[in-house]
C-alpha cells in the first residue's frame, strides 16, 4: 500500500502558483508561469485572494459579493495572458485570506511561487512590494518576482538554451554520443 502511495506521488505534475490582482505585473506573472509550465511539464494555478477589512465607522453595500469581484478579476487578467487559449491544466482559484499568506498557504506544495512587483516606475520600480516581499522571505519553494520590464521572449530563449545545453551534457546525452560513433 505504501509503494502504491509513493508511486502516485511519482506521477503527480509538478505545479507552479501565481499570484494574481489584476496588475499589469500579475498578467506577466501568468504569462512567465506559461513558459515554465511548458519547459518543466507542469500545471498552473493562478490564486486572487480578497479580504475585507471591516473597520468602525466603515459602510459595505450588502449587493458587494468579493468573491465574486476576485473572481472576474481572475478571469480577466487570464484572458489578458492567454487569450481564450489557458495552457492545459490551468485552474483559477478565489481564495478568501490576506493576499500574502493565501499565495504562501497555496503554494506549501507548489515548485515554484510567481508574483508580480508592484513597485511603480523609477527607482520605486526596483522595489519589492509588501506581498511579493513576504512571499520571497517565507515560501517553502522558489519565488519568482516579475517587475514590469521582464521579456518573455528573451526568458523562452534562455530556457529553451539552457535545456538544450542540460540535454547536451547529461549522462544519457554522452551515453548515446558513445553508442552512435
Amino acid at each position: 500500500m505504501v509503494e502504491a502511495m509513493e508511486e502516485e506521488r511519482v506521477h503527480e505534475r509538478a505545479r507552479i502558483v501565481v499570484g494574481v490582482d489584476g496588475s499589469p505585473e500579475s498578467v506577466l506573472a501568468l504569462k512567465w508561469a506559461q513558459t515554465l509550465a511548458h519547459s518543466l511539464d507542469a500545471t498552473i494555478t493562478a490564486v486572487t485572494a480578497w479580504h475585507v477589512d471591516t473597520m468602525f465607522g466603515t459602510y459595505i453595500s450588502p449587493d458587494w459579493d468579493p468573491n465574486e469581484d476576485a473572481r472576474r478579476i481572475l478571469r480577466i487578467a487570464t484572458h489578458e495572458a492567454f487569450g481564450d487559449n489557458p495552457p492545459k491544466g490551468f485552474t483559477g482559484v478565489s481564495v478568501r485570506g490576506r493576499p500574502a499568506q493565501a499565495l504562501l498557504e497555496s503554494a506549501q506544495s507548489a515548485q515554484m511561487l510567481i508574483v508580480g512587483s508592484r513597485g511603480r516606475g523609477g527607482f520605486t520600480g526596483m522595489l519589492l512590494g509588501s506581498v511579493s516581499s513576504a512571499c520571497a522571505e517565507h515560501a517553502s519553494c522558489p519565488v519568482l518576482v516579475v517587475h514590469g520590464t521582464a521579456d518573455i521572449a528573451e526568458a523562452q530563449a534562455a530556457l529553451d538554451v539552457s535545456h538544450e545545453v542540460t540535454e547536451a551534457t547529461s549522462p544519457s546525452a554522452a551515453l548515446r554520443r558513445e553508442t552512435t560513433s
